[in-house]
């Protein structure tokens, strides 16, 4: 029987910066804007709406005189994300 799918994990870019968030301790919007190929405007959203699940903490401060934006994952979105991988498994077998 098929596991249901996470369906805010479902995202290709949502997935993409959890997968990415899950592997390192923090990155910045930059990092995450390069590595996702996504705009800054899409990323911005899909940031905010994994904030809103509690699934990434998103901390705003600056660097010099330039607005820096920088992204972990909680425990929730890891724990969310192993549940993902999973469920993807069992349609897998």
């Amino acid at each position: 029987m098929f596991k249901p799918l996470d369906p805010l994990l479902h995202s290709e870019l949502r997935l993409g910066i959890v997968s990415l968030l899950v592997s390192v301790k923090e990155a910045e919007f930059s990092f995450i804007k390069e590595k996702t190929g996504a705009t800054s405007g899409n990323l911005s959203i899909q940031l905010q709406k994994l904030y809103e699940a509690d699934y990434i903490m998103i901390e705003k401060s600056f660097r010099g005189n330039y607005p820096l934006t920088t992204c972990s994952i909680t425990k929730k979105g890891i724990e969310a994300f192993e549940k993902y991988v999973e469920a993807i498994k069992s349609y897998l077998k």
